[in-house]
């Protein structure tokens, strides 16, 4: 196996991972949680 093949096959599979997450944050399943997550600076502590 070559080295630029495997350079090849790494990138592939990095920009995979990066698709998945940028998929993952903006997917409507965790807007709730990351509304919470949000405001959390923001809360005063009682």
């Amino acid at each position: 196996m070559d080295i630029n093949i495997l350079r090849s096959i790494v990138t592939v599979v990095t920009f995979l991972v990066f698709i998945g997450i940028v998929a993952w944050a903006w997917s409507g399943r965790n807007a709730q949680s990351f509304d919470e997550a949000a405001q959390l600076p923001f809360k005063q502590d009682e």
